[in-house]
C-alpha cells in the first residue's frame, strides 16, 4: 500500500441551526446513508448522516461506508477526529467532521457514516458542553474540547507500540498539541476493515477458528493457575520469541498442561496505561510502572503492549487475532481462559485525573457522583462507575458478550464485584429555556436528591446502597450469551461491603474467592492457636459454613440484611480456593517472612497488607540453615496439599509452582522486573530451595482421580473422634472413591510427631503416596520419569512394618496422603 501523504489539520464548520425547543431536537426524516452537508475531503467521500446504533464504528453492509456512533447525552457539539499514526505520534488531528445536532444526533447518540475511508486511519472524538469548573450550573459535568477522547466501544486502541515506550516529549498543555505528557500521549482506536470486522459486534470472520468451540468444563473440574501476560514469560529464561505478549505465552502453554492446569485466569488484558505510575522510586534506579492492570482505559480492546504483532509494526489490529490465537490455543490443550476484568473503577481517577474517554463524554452517566459533582469512591482509586445506571449497565453486558463471542474467552472473574451491586446515582434531564435554548439553572443542579439531600438512584435508594436484587447482575446471570460462562466475584469492596457467601448469584451461576479458605490454611498450617482445626476441616469440606449453611453469622451485616436471600443451598463449587494470589505474599514468601518488606516499592514500607497470617520457620527472609529451608519447603507442600484436597475449586498463584519469592514485598504492582516474573531457570526438579512442579502435577492427579465429592470427608482423628479446641494440630479425614478406595489424608501443624491409627477397611491395605516430611523425590512416591516402579515398591516396603499394622506416623508439621489398595501380598500395586 501507498504511504499516505501528509495532511494539514482540516475542520468543517457548520451554522448551529436555532432550535425550537431544546438540543436534543431531531429530524425524523433522515436516514442513515442521506447527505450530511458536509463535504467529502481527501480521506473520505461526502459525509452521511450515519445511524444511532451499533455503538462504537462499524461497516454498513450495503455501501460499504463506515458508521460512527457515539453515546452523550449531555454533550452540545461533538466532532469526529481522524489520525494518520504520523499525526497521532505528532500530538495533532489530521481531519475533524463536526456533527450536526439536527441531523448527525439520534436521541442521545451522536452519529455519522463516513464513505471511502481508509481503514489504517485511527478515530476519536472532540466534545463540547458544560464542565463543573466553569459552568456553576452545571455541577457533575467535565466536557473539555481540548481533549480528544476514546470511544468506549473502540475494539483496537493505539498511544504506543511497545510495552514502556514513553510518548514524544511534545509542547503538552499548548494549544493543539493533544495528549497529556509522554507517559499520557494521546491514543485512538482502529477503524474497522473489511478485513477486520463487519461490525462492532459482530464475530469476525476472517480469523481462522479452526472450529474452536467453548470447552464447557465443569465449575467443580478446574484448576486455575492465575496468571499475568508479561510477567509470564518477560524474563530471558522462557527463551520464547516474543517475551511479555500473547504470542511468547503461546510457546509455554504445554508448561501449564503439564501442570494440570486446566483454566488460566488472566490479570487484566483490557487497555490499560503500564506508564500510568511512571517515576523513579525513591533511592533506586528502578521505575513504577502499573503492572498488574487495574485501572481500565478501554474496556473492549486487547492490552496492545502485551502484542508482539504490534510492536513488529503490524496494524493495530493485528493485537486483536494474537489474542484470539492465544485462546484458541489454550483450547486446544484443553484450558479454559478466564479475564479477570474491572468495572468498578477507570484509568480517569477523580477530579485531577486525566480526561480519556468516559469523563468527557458523559461524566453524570458514568460515573458515581454526588450532587455536587464530587465521585464516591467504593473502589479506592478515585472514582466507581456507574455500573446499575441503564446505559452502563448495557455498556457492561455488550463488553462481555463482546468477549465470549469474539474471543471465545470462557468465563470472567470480576475484581472488587460488590460494586457491581451498588445503586447508581440519577440526574434529571437538563431542562432548557423553550425560548433561549440555554439549559435553566436547578437548585439541586439536576441530581436526584431526597428531602434529607442525598443524591438516589431514581426510585429514592440512596446512592452506592447495595441492591438486594442488581439489575446489573441479574442481567449478566440471566444473559443467554453469558449465563453458561464461568461467572466469579471477588465478592467485596474497598467501603467495607463484603459479600462472601451471599453474593447474588441467581441460580448458583456465581463462584466466589474465598478469603477465609486462605486466612484459614495459612493459620492452621503454621499451628497457631484458636478455631483453626475446625475451620481448616470445614474449609477442606468446601466451606458449608459460607456457602451450604442459611444461617448468617451475627457480624455478617450483609447475610443479614439485603443478601438474606442469597444464603445457603450452595455446593463446593461456589468457592474459588486459594491460599496465595497476585497481590499479597506468594507461597514461598509465606514461610519465610513474619512482616512485609516492601521497602522497594518506595513508600517507606507504609503500603500493602500488614496482616499476612505467615511464618518464617525461624528465620526472616533467606538463610542458609538447612533445617530453616527444610522446614519452609514442607510448609509450602503442606499448604499446596491443602489447596488441592479441599472441595472447591483450586487457585495457584503463577511461580508458587516452584516457590517464586518476591523478598518479602506483598504489593508488587509498581514492578516490571523479576519480582513479578516467572524463572523458568528454577523449574528444576529436587532444588532445595523450591516446590517441585512434579510435585503439583502429581498431586492434582491424585486429588482428582479420587473425588473429593459427591461426599465430605469423614474426619478419623485420633482416638477417631475429632478433636475441635483451640489447641489442636491435627486434622485426618478419608476420601471415599465409593468403590472400595480412597484416600487418608492427615495434618500433623505441632511440633511433635504423632503416630496415627489408620481406619481399618476390610480386604484393603494403606500404601504411601505423599509424605511432605520426606525429601524430594521420595515425597510423593507415584511411578513416573524420576522414581521408577521398583523405587516406589522400595520406598512403600520401607514403610510396611506401620502400614501393615494400620499405623502411620507423621512427623511435626507434615502432611500425609495414603491410598487405599487390595491386600494382596504379592502385589506391588502402584499409583501411576
Amino acid at each position: 500500500r501507498g504511504i499516505l501523504p501528509p495532511l494539514r489539520v482540516v475542520s468543517f464548520e457548520l451554522e448551529s441551526p436555532k432550535l425550537s425547543s431544546s438540543p436534543t431536537a431531531i429530524s425524523t426524516k433522515k436516514l442513515s446513508t442521506e447527505p450530511s452537508g458536509q463535504p467529502g475531503s481527501a480521506l473520505h467521500g461526502p459525509v452521511l448522516t450515519g445511524r444511532p446504533e451499533p455503538l462504537g464504528a462499524s461497516i454498513d453492509a450495503d455501501t460499504g461506508a463506515i458508521n460512527f456512533a457515539v453515546f452523550s447525552s449531555s454533550a452540545t457539539a461533538v466532532r469526529l477526529v481522524l489520525f494518520t499514526e504520523a499525526d497521532l505520534t505528532a500530538g495533532r488531528a489530521t481531519l475533524e467532521v463536526p456533527l450536526d445536532p439536527t441531523t448527525n444526533r439520534t436521541g442521545d447518540v451522536w452519529h455519522v457514516m463516513l464513505p471511502n475511508l481508509r481503514d489504517d486511519l485511527l478515530y476519536g472524538y472532540r466534545v463540547d458542553g458544560l464542565h463543573q469548573d466553569t459552568d456553576k450550573e452545571g455541577p457533575g459535568h467535565r466536557h473539555d474540547q481540548s481533549h480528544v477522547v476514546l470511544d468506549p466501544y473502540a475494539v483496537a486502541v493505539l498511544s504506543r507500540r511497545r510495552w514502556g515506550q514513553l510518548g514524544p516529549n511534545l509542547p503538552y498543555g499548548e494549544p493543539g498539541v493533544l495528549g497529556l505528557m509522554p507517559t499520557w500521549p494521546q491514543a485512538a482506536a482502529a477503524l474497522p476493515s473489511g478485513r477486520y470486522s463487519s461490525s462492532s459486534f459482530s464475530h469476525q470472520p476472517h480469523f481462522d477458528w479452526e472450529g474452536d468451540r467453548p470447552l464447557n468444563l465443569p465449575m467443580e473440574s478446574l484448576v486455575i493457575y492465575e496468571a499475568h501476560v508479561r510477567g509470564f514469560t518477560a524474563h530471558e529464561s522462557s527463551g520464547v520469541g516474543a517475551p511479555g505478549t500473547y504470542a511468547g505465552m503461546i510457546e509455554k502453554l504445554d508448561h501449564l498442561q503439564a501442570l494440570g492446569i486446566n483454566a488460566i485466569e488472566l490479570l487484566p488484558v483490557f487497555e490499560f496505561n503500564e506508564l500510568e505510575y511512571y517515576s523513579q522510586i525513591p533511592g533506586s534506579k528502578e521505575y513504577r510502572y502499573n503492572f498488574w492492570g487495574y485501572s481500565t482505559v478501554n474496556y473492549f480492546s486487547p492490552m496492545g503492549r502485551y502484542s508482539a504483532a504490534l510492536a513488529e509494526g503490524r496494524p493495530v489490529r493485528s493485537t486483536c487475532d494474537e489474542f484470539k490465537q492465544l485462546v484458541k490455543e489454550c483450547h486446544k490443550r484443553g484450558i479454559e481462559v478466564l479475564l479477570d476484568v474491572v468495572f468498578n473503577h477507570t484509568a480517569e481517577g477523580n477530579e485531577r485525573g486525566p480526561t480519556l474517554s468516559f469523563r468527557g463524554l458523559d461524566n453524570r452517566v458514568y460515573y458515581m457522583l454526588a450532587p455536587g459533582g464530587e465521585y464516591y469512591n467504593y473502589s479506592g482509586c478515585g472514582n466507581t462507575l456507574n455500573c446499575n445506571q441503564p446505559v452502563v449497565r448495557q455498556f457492561i453486558l455488550d463488553c462481555l458478550r463482546y468477549w465470549v463471542t469474539e474471543y471465545h474467552v470462557d468465563g470472567f472473574r470480576f475484581d472488587l464485584a460488590s460494586i457491581l451491586t451498588r445503586a447508581p446515582s440519577a440526574w434529571h434531564p437538563q431542562q432548557y429555556d423553550e425560548e433561549t435554548g440555554q439549559p435553566v439553572a436547578m437548585s439541586s443542579g439536576g441530581a436526584l436528591v431526597s428531602a434529607e439531600g442525598i443524591m438516589t438512584d431514581g426510585a429514592g435508594v440512596p446512592t452506592g446502597t447495595p441492591l438486594p436484587d442488581p439489575p446489573l447482575v441479574e442481567a449478566i446471570s440471566e444473559d443467554p450469551v453469558l449465563r453458561n460462562t464461568k461467572l466469579v466475584a471477588e465478592a467485596w469492596d474497598c467501603d467495607g461491603l463484603n459479600q462472601v457467601g451471599a453474593f447474588p448469584h441467581y441460580g448458583g451461576r456465581w463462584s466466589e474467592w474465598n478469603g477465609k479458605f486462605r486466612d484459614v490454611v495459612r493459620n492452621f498450617i503454621k499451628g497457631t492457636d484458636g478455631p483453626w482445626a475446625g475451620d481448616f476441616a470445614s474449609a477442606v469440606c468446601g466451606s458449608p459454613n459460607i456457602y451450604a449453611s442459611s444461617q448468617p453469622q451475627e457480624s455478617d451485616w450483609w447475610g443479614n440484611n439485603g443478601g438474606r436471600q442469597w444464603r445457603g443451598g450452595r455446593g463446593p463449587s461456589a468457592s474459588i480456593n486459594f491460599v496465595t494470589a497476585h497481590d499479597g505474599f506468594t507461597l514461598a514468601d509465606v514461610v519465610s517472612y513474619n512482616n512485609k518488606h516492601n521497602e522497594a516499592n518506595g513508600e517507606d514500607n507504609r503500603d500493602g497488607e500488614a496482616h499476612n497470617n505467615s511464618w518464617n520457620c525461624g528465620e526472616e527472609g533467606p538463610t542458609s540453615k538447612w533445617e530453616v529451608n527444610r522446614l519452609r519447603q514442607r510448609q509450602m507442600r503442606n499448604m499446596s496439599a491443602a489447596l488441592l484436597l479441599s472441595c472447591g475449586v483450586p487457585m495457584i498463584t503463577m511461580g508458587d509452582e516452584y516457590g517464586h519469592s518476591k523478598g518479602g514485598n506483598n504489593n508488587t504492582y509498581c514492578h516490571d522486573s523479576e519480582l513479578n516474573y516467572v524463572r523458568f531457570d528454577f523449574l528444576a526438579f529436587c532444588t532445595p530451595r523450591f516446590v517441585s512442579q512434579y510435585f503439583l502435577c502429581l498431586l492434582l492427579s491424585a486429588s482428582r482421580r479420587f473425588p473429593v465429592l459427591p461426599s465430605c470427608p469423614a474426619f478419623t482423628q485420633l482416638p477417631h473422634q475429632p478433636d475441635w479446641s483451640e489447641t489442636s494440630r491435627l486434622v485426618a479425614f478419608t476420601l471415599s472413591d465409593g468403590k472400595g478406595g480412597g484416600l487418608y489424608v492427615a495434618f500433623n501443624t505441632s511440633h511433635m510427631p504423632r503416630l496415627l491409627k489408620l481406619p481399618n477397611w476390610a480386604g484393603r491395605l494403606w500404601q504411601p503416596l505423599l509424605d511432605t516430611s520426606k525429601v524430594a523425590p521420595y515425597d510423593f512416591l507415584a511411578a513416573d520419569g524420576v522414581l521408577s516402579v521398583a523405587d516406589v515398591a522400595a520406598a512403600r516396603r520401607s514403610m510396611s512394618m506401620w502400614t501393615a499394622d494400620h499405623t502411620y506416623p507423621v512427623l511435626p508439621w507434615s502432611c500425609i496422603v495414603l491410598v487405599s489398595a487390595p491386600e494382596d501380598p504379592t502385589s506391588t500395586n502402584m499409583i501411576r
